[in-house]
Order: structure tokens, then sequence, then C-alpha cells
């Protein structure tokens, strides 16, 4: 028999690898299988020796079998048969998905005694597959609009904006509260416009200094600084052909906002140190969370550089006014961290989405994200469930409307003051080049002069 002409040490290796190894005869009929074999199939080694192979309910050998040729095997017929995917029934009853390569063994003399076959479980790489679809298919689901989730009549709105929006090359600003998706909208206007195939460059304004954020935007020459070292191309000339998204511009300083206001109505630049003007070919995108119009009626925000960014505004509504969105964004960011986890966590009850709909999201789209991140740690259970969310929301401690994130009157006027001094200091307290930095008339400058006490000191 084949068992006996089995050398021990062979034995010894097929039991080490990890691929199931099966041995039959020309019939069919099992004689020897390896350790990872049995740990596969779930069978003792003395209930297969001595058993037909189609115990194992193979649904490669099932079609093979069911063909009216002279062989009973397709293997027998080819001599090998190389990766093929099938599934094998286990012990149990359960099913296991299979890689498997089989070749026939022939003696000394070239006859067919017998066949082996090893097989790979691919269970984990069919769950990687499954995973992998499931995550295309939330990419390219109908609630999502270039990354945007939501079908809200509000966010159709803004679908709407941003596709006609995109075929112009005016300026154009994105208004909307912390955590909206701003950069989102920025990025889709840029992905549908023409210029798609160029640069797309973010800026964060609130990110830099004054100084630092003019050589990053315009660049600099050798020299124009102790620091510079060489000339740099800045973000305008990177973006070059593409688009530039400026993100916080409310936080802009009133000298580079007059600089940006040349860039938009002349299209050309001039590094830090160099008065050498630079064409520029670039779409203006900028984006703030803060309301512009109450800042240029402050005098911290120039009345001129509004009015030019403010061509095209889309706003961005927050969550709480997007309807049954907080649905969907729940689903969304559970499904990406189910995936990103490998986490057998089947769900959200009915109970959790119940708190999560009635929450008032003042940190909007960004806090629900970090909310399922939170709960994907703490939850031990098969569902996210209540006591998994954090406390702000479990507790409801999140219906009171958000705190508008402005200064209170006292400091509003403080810095107001501080402007009219700095741009009056500035010009030499010349009334009328002060009044050109802070982007107001003449008379106002002296209007608030009064409203200030403010005296010429020259």
């Amino acid at each position: 028999m084949l068992e006996q002409e089995l050398n021990q040490y062979w034995k010894t290796v097929v039991d080490t690898i990890q691929e199931g190894v099966m041995i039959v005869t020309q019939d069919g009929i099992i004689v020897s299988a390896n350790r990872a074999f049995l740990q596969l199939t779930g069978y003792d080694l003395h209930e297969l020796v001595g058993q037909p192979c189609s115990r194992l309910n193979c649904t490669a050998c099932h079609l093979e079998r069911t063909r009216e040729t002279h062989h009973w095997c397709r293997l027998f017929r080819d001599g090998a048969i190389k990766k093929q995917r099938c599934v094998l029934k286990r012990r149990d009853g359960s099913q296991v998905n299979i890689f498997k390569n089989s070749c026939v063994l022939r003696d000394s003399e070239g006859k067919v005694i017998g066949a082996v076959e090893t097989m790979t479980d691919i269970t984990e790489i069919l769950e990687h597959e499954h995973k992998i679809e499931a995550f295309k298919r939330e990419l390219i689901g109908r609630e999502t609009f270039h990354g945007m989730v939501g079908n809200s009549a509000a966010m159709q709105r803004v679908y709407n904006l941003i596709t006609n929006a995109a075929d112009s090359d005016a300026p154009l600003i994105i208004y909307g509260e912390s955590g909206t998706g701003k950069e989102l909208v920025a990025q889709a206007v840029h992905e549908l416009s023409p210029r798609r195939d160029k640069p797309y460059i973010k800026v964060n304004c609130a990110a830099l200094n004054e100084s630092l954020l003019e050589s990053e935007l315009f660049g600099h020459v050798k020299g124009a600084f102790t620091t510079a070292i060489q000339d740099r191309k800045g973000r305008f000339e990177a973006a070059r052909g593409g688009s530039i998204f400026l993100d916080e511009i409310g936080d802009l300083p009133l000298t580079t906002q007059v600089k940006l206001l040349r860039v938009l109505e002349e299209m050309i630049i001039e590094r830090v140190g160099d008065n050498q003007p630079i064409p520029i070919d670039v779409r203006i995108i900028t984006a703030t969370n803060k309301n512009l119009r109450e800042m240029v009626e402050e005098g911290i925000f120039r009345e001129d550089f509004f009015y030019r960014i403010n061509v095209i505004p889309i706003n961005i509504p927050p969550v709480r006014e997007r309807g049954g969105d907080i649905t969907l964004l729940a689903e969304s960011f559970f499904t990406k961290l189910q995936l990103k986890t490998g986490k057998s966590i089947r769900g959200i009850s009915p109970e959790a989405m119940d708190l999560l709909v009635r929450y008032n999201w003042p940190g909007n789209v960004r806090e629900l994200r970090s909310t399922f991140e939170y709960a994907f740690v703490t939850c031990r259970g098969d569902m996210i469930v209540p006591d998994d969310l954090p406390p702000i929301i479990l507790y409801n401690e999140g219906q009171v409307e958000p705190k508008r994130q402005v200064a209170s009157v006292k400091d509003k006027k403080e810095q107001q003051r501080r402007q009219l001094l700095t741009a009056l200091e500035k010009s030499d307290w010349n009334r009328s080049r002060a009044a050109e930095l802070l982007g107001v008339s003449r008379v106002t400058i002296w209007n608030r002069m009064k409203k200030f006490g403010i005296m010429d000191n020259r």
C-alpha cells in the first residue's frame, strides 16, 4: 500500500507546513493527510483514511464528476490542477473556502498510483476582498458627493452650487461652522473644474504669522530676511494653472489682505524682498467660519477685500440643520471604521442611533467622526450601544446651542481701537493712508478717532 511506502521524515516535514496535504489512491481513497489538513476539515485521521475523497464534498470535484468522460476526475485526465478555488465541507457541516493544487503521483515505471492535493484556507482573503468591495460601495454610494455624505435638501443645494461654480474662474468663498467640511467643498470645486489636472494647493491662513504667511504665499528672494538663504517660490506660483485654497481667511492680517487684493485684481504677485511682478493663473477659493460682514463693520476686515472674495459664496449648513443626514453620516463613519479596524461590530443599536439623532452636534461632522472613533475603542459587544458613546452625547449635554466664537462687545471695541492706532502709526498719522490700510473711507477714520478719543500726536 502507498501508506507503507511513506518515509517517516517526509511525514514530519509535511506535518510542519501550514497548507493542508492529502494523498489519495488512483481510485480516490484517502490514505494519508497532514496535521494542517485535519485542522482545516475538522476530522481525525482515522475518520478519513480508507474513505473516498468525495466525503469532503469539494465543489470542484463534484462539478468534474458530472462530466461524461472516461476519467472520473479531471485531475487524472490532465495530470495536475493549479490554484482552483472551491468550497470544502468540514466535519461539523460548515464550509470553508480553499485554494487547491493537485498533481498525480507515478511510480518508477510512470504508472499513476495516486495523487496529492494541497489546500489553503482563503477565508481571511475572501473577508478582505469583501471589505474592499464594501469600501468601494461606500465611496461610490448614492448618498456621497466627492466625499461628502448627505442627501438632505440643504446638501443638495450645496452640491448644485458646487457643480455650477466649478466651471467659473471667479473667486469662491465657503462659509460654515467649524467641522462642516469646507475643505471637502473646496476640493470638489477643483476636481469638477477644467483645472482638475493642475495643482491644488492648500494654505491655512491661521497657522502662520504675518511675515511667514507672506513668504509662504508669494515666495521670497535671497536676502529678503535673515533666514532667506536662497530664492523660494510661493504657493501661488506652485498653484499655477490650478487652484489655491486659502482656509481661515478671516484670520488674514490686514496688510496681507491689501496684497491679496492686488493679486485678485491684477493676477500678479511680488516675492517678499523683490518688486518684480510675476503673473499667475490660479482659481482662488477661500473659506471661513467667521462672519466677515460683522468683521468689516468692526473695522477688522477690509471691505474692498471682502467684496472681492465674496463673488460666489457657498454656505454649508451645520449638521443640526441637515435633517436625516445624521443617520447617513453615522452609518458612513461606522462602515469606514469597521473596515479600518477589522472589529467584529455588527452595527449601531436603535437606542444609540436615537441619541445621535437628538444630539445638537456643535462640532458638526468632525465631532460625529470623533464620536465613532471613541465608540470603536469603548465597544466590547457586537453592537454600539448608548454606553459606548461619549458622556456629552450619552447625557444629552449638546442640546444647548453652540456658543458663537466671537469676542465680547468690549473686546471688539478694544480690537478696533488697536487696529486704528496701528494703521495711524504705520501711516505716520496720515488719515488717507490709514484709511487705505484699513479699507475704509477717510471720514470713517475721523469718526473712529473721535469715538475712541484718539488725538493726532504729530
